[in-house]
């Protein structure tokens, strides 16, 4: 039977979540299908802050910040400010209250998240290791023309006070998937108190400190510290900004050789890879077939009854990096959630015209609390080690993996019915082009930058 969060229980925050200081998208998705990220360098500080103020006070022709407040009417496009540990500090806002690893950054802390080899800093798009991103403007939009109209609307006279840097634009693919051809976007934790972001599961409702700071968090009696001043930093959320490049021409060849050494077939390869089939219909209801749920079925599931993975390897990448109610180091499974918003970019991947030399892949935010504890832990502890699981060893997720592990290249075990399994020599993937770790604050916050 499926349930709904008004089925389940969460620790109640002794106070009402005002969802009208909240930004929209830690807590619930747009369901747009265009986006673009203006990465902004901040010139002048009272140009900045007249923007800032703009976006929260209701100026007329300006985009305003899109806030968690229900909507009686969808609009055409949306608006979220986030900012890097510079760019606060270019406003003149202390950073003496703020975890190490935001104002460290990305670029520091590559290492802590794999992000090495040809994922290293050194190789990103050269916005994200100089000087100057100080300031994250993200607008989705339902399509192509609103998304220009709400671009030229949301710049309009800030320069020469702000300086646009660099800008990516994301657009749905068709059937919702991703490079690779999975569904995306399927599981989200749903956060209280706000409405539930996507198909119906059985998973606990997440607390609301879990993704906001200054409310009780997932972690029994503990709350994440609130920068100063409280008007700043409370209800804001970290985000690790990505830019991931997605290589289709090495995961098609993955899945060719790998069927051609186990006798399976593609589509069960790429199943048994990332426990999902690329419909979306999840390995562990539907171990041998695609069956196709329904979409309000795709999400309502655990791992009961299958404890060894013979169902879904326990290795997968969505078990790996969502274990549910599998035994897990710590018994966490439900601790480290995060919000994901992201879309593809690059032109569609044609089968026909293999290695076209086009860049393609998915950008976005990850969206917590905390970064170390959601964000870096997931990366570093579930998705490139093993050893929070049984069985897995050293391996990594076979899909965010770096190519290595237990080996020279990528190695991915599971069950069969007549015993074990391996597939090795699994290559690399996905490769990062960029990441900056911001600070979404509310809005209050962005009034309290702003100077109101």
């Amino acid at each position: 039977m499926l349930t709904t969060p008004a089925d389940r229980s969460v620790q109640a925050d002794a106070e009402v979540l005002d969802l009208a200081d909240v930004q929209g998208l830690a807590v619930r998705g747009y369901t747009m299908a265009h986006a673009r990220h203006l990465l902004m360098r901040v010139d002048s500080v009272p140009a900045a802050r007249a923007l800032l103020g703009s976006v929260v006070d209701g100026t007329p022709g300006r985009p305003q910040v899109t806030t968690a407040t229900p909507w009686e009417v969808k609009p055409d496009s949306c608006l979220n400010v986030a900012f890097t540990a510079e760019g606060l500090g270019a406003l003149g806002a202390s950073l003496s209250g703020f975890p190490a690893e935001f104002t460290e950054g990305a670029v520091t802390r590559a290492a802590v998240v794999g992000d090495v080899g040809p994922s290293d800093p050194a190789h990103w798009r050269p916005v994200f290791t100089g000087r100057g991103f100080h300031l994250l403007l993200s607008l989705s939009a339902v399509s192509p023309e609103a998304r220009e109209r709400a671009t030229d609307a949301l710049l309009a006279g800030t320069s020469p006070g702000l300086t646009e840097l660099d800008r990516v634009d994301a657009d749905l693919l068709p059937n919702r998937t991703d490079h690779f051809g999975y569904v995306d976007g399927i599981s989200q934790p749903t956060v209280a108190p706000a409405p539930p972001p996507g198909p119906p599961d059985r998973l606990p409702v997440q607390p609301t400190g879990a993704f906001l700071l200054g409310h009780p968090s997932q972690f029994t009696r503990h709350s994440y510290p609130v920068p100063d001043p409280p008007a700043l930093g409370r209800n804001g959320s970290f985000a690790a900004f990505r830019v991931m490049a997605q290589d289709v021409d090495a995961f098609c060849a993955l899945l060719a050789e790998q069927s051609r050494r186990t006798c399976m077939s593609e589509e069960l390869v790429a199943a048994k890879l990332c426990g999902r089939w690329r419909s979306g219909t999840p390995l562990v209801l539907a171990p041998d077939s695609d069956s196709r749920l329904p979409p309000e079925a795709l999400n309502d599931f655990d791992y009961a009854g299958d404890e060894r993975g013979e169902r879904c390897p326990i290795g997968a990448h969505i078990r790996r990096m969502h274990p549910r109610d599998s035994r897990v180091a710590g018994n966490g499974g439900h601790k480290h959630r995060i919000v994901r918003r992201g879309l593809t970019y690059g032109p569609p991947y044609d089968p026909a015209r293999p290695h076209d030399g086009r860049e393609r892949g998915v950008v976005g935010l990850f969206i917590g609390a905390s970064l170390r504890d959601q964000f870096e832990f997931l990366m570093a502890e579930w998705a490139l080690d093993g050893l929070f699981a049984p069985g897995l060893g050293r391996t990594q997720d076979p899909i965010l993996g770096t190519g290595a592990g237990d080996g020279a290249g990528g190695t991915f075990r599971f069950r069969t019915s007549g015993g074990k399994a391996e597939l090795t020599d699994l290559p690399r993937l996905v490769t990062t082009r960029g990441c900056a770790y911001v600070f979404l604050p509310s809005t209050t916050g962005i009034r309290h930058l702003a100077g109101r």
